[in-house]
């Protein structure tokens, strides 16, 4: 086998032009294939980002409406919908593959949050327990956290994060500043930023909604102690909660896990807690995505076919050039199988070679396609395994043909061969 190995490369490099050209069909198909496939891979994990945020691992459980619509409190308690306790934020925080759970209420596109005479226009306001900062992985940047005073003597305070403050406070340090939420005044304490920083792409209006429904954040958010949101919307209602999975594979189940808890609490039939599966909806965009992919790399393909024909006929061309060869080893004793195995081998080589430098080029050629798009990509490593494991394929199947053509020549016609 090392014998035939050396011999086809000896063979390859006498015919260097040749070989090359025979290999371009491989090499354009392996290089379009390793392209596509990065940018798939690349894309879907920006659509699992996008969608499910920052890498905290944090599951939303929110009251819907009919049509899954987050339920509004703005003009009333529906019936039926009980106001949770502490006692059952332990019940969530014990939740298999739960780290820590938190209980809110929230009202989105506000307009009622001023500064001065500056308004935090389309920004988030939330009332929340002392869980709700690490639960979703806030970190302080300025100032201080919720402290349990703050809970227990119902101080008018708030955190802001770092986009309500710019929005609010410009250049000033927010904190120590007061702000007026529904004609309160409440004392900025901090500023809080999620733990890594993420930037959701919005591509569509379908984008926007999904993000602000269940993140939020997007315009900014004020955030209060929970205690104090019957003063701002005069009375008490029930809330929303956020846990803290232990990674972003359980991230599904610990919702629905959730969602299951908290709607046996439920007796409202038209309103019911349900879990962002935000997993579940970045796997169907991936799927669109994968759709449409997956024609362009069945076309890429082609090439591979044409450039396994290619093979083929160079290496019939290689069996009519070489059939004294073959006489003349087959007169010393040399067996079909040894001449199949030669010829099977410089086919695969060939096709190897040329798999390899396809995988080089689709690299290449992906980062390429990453800068000028500005696309993010990807590199599949099982991909790049399984292109070139394909390409050795190919040398083997189209190079059969000629292999048992050259094992069954006879020996006194081949030495005859002019």
């Amino acid at each position: 086998m090392l014998e035939n190995i050396r011999l086809s490369f000896q063979g390859v490099w006498s015919h260097r032009l040749r070989s090359f050209l025979t290999m371009l069909g491989i090499i354009i198909g392996i290089a379009a294939i390793i392209a596509i496939v990065s940018t798939i891979k690349g894309t879907n994990e920006q659509i699992k980002k996008n969608l499910i945020g920052s890498g905290t691992n944090t599951t939303t459980v929110q009251l819907t409406e009919s049509g899954n619509y987050p339920a509004e409190m703005e003009y009333g308690i529906p019936k039926g919908i009980p106001v949770l306790d502490d006692a059952m934020r332990e019940q969530l925080a014990e939740l298999s593959h739960v780290k820590d759970a938190s209980l809110y209420m929230s009202r989105t596109q506000v307009d009622y949050i001023y500064y001065n005479s500056t308004v935090l226009s389309g920004g988030q306001l939330i009332g929340a327990d002392s869980h709700y900062l690490g639960t979703c992985g806030y970190v302080m940047k300025k100032g201080r956290g919720f402290t349990e005073s703050d809970y227990e003597k119902y101080r008018k305070v708030a955190v802001v994060d770092s986009v309500a403050a710019d929005s609010l406070f410009g250049n000033e340090n927010p904190v120590g500043k007061t702000i007026d939420i529904k004609g309160e005044p409440f004392i900025v304490v901090g500023v809080i930023e999620e733990s890594t920083a993420f930037s959701p792409v919005i591509n569509s209006v379908e984008d926007y909604y999904t993000y602000v429904y269940n993140d939020g954040s997007a315009s900014g958010i004020v955030v209060i102690p929970d205690v104090d949101w019957n003063i701002v919307q005069q009375y008490d209602e029930p809330q929303n909660a956020k846990l803290l999975a232990d990674s972003t594979d359980n991230m599904t189940s610990v919702g629905k896990a959730a969602q299951t808890l908290l709607n046996e609490t439920v007796t409202n039939k038209d309103i019911k807690y349900r879990a962002a599966n935000m997993n579940e909806t970045a796997e169907e965009s991936q799927q669109v995505s994968a759709t449409t992919n997956k024609q362009l790399i069945w076309i890429a393909s082609i090439s591979l076919l044409v450039g396994g024909i290619g093979v083929m006929n160079i290496m019939l061309v290689s069996v009519t050039e070489r059939t004294r060869e073959i006489g003349l080893k087959k007169a010393i004793g040399a067996r079909k199988n040894r001449i199949l195995a030669q010829f099977l081998t410089e086919a695969a080589v060939l096709t190897s070679l040329g798999g390899i430098i396809g995988t080089i080029t689709g690299i290449a050629l992906a980062e390429v396609i990453g800068k000028i798009s500005n696309v993010p990509i990807a590199i599949s490593i099982p991909a790049v395994i399984l292109a070139i494991a394909f390409s050795t394929i190919i040398g083997v199947v189209f190079g059969l043909l000629p292999a048992v053509k050259a094992a069954n020549l006879d020996p006194i016609v081949a030495l005859r061969h002019e």
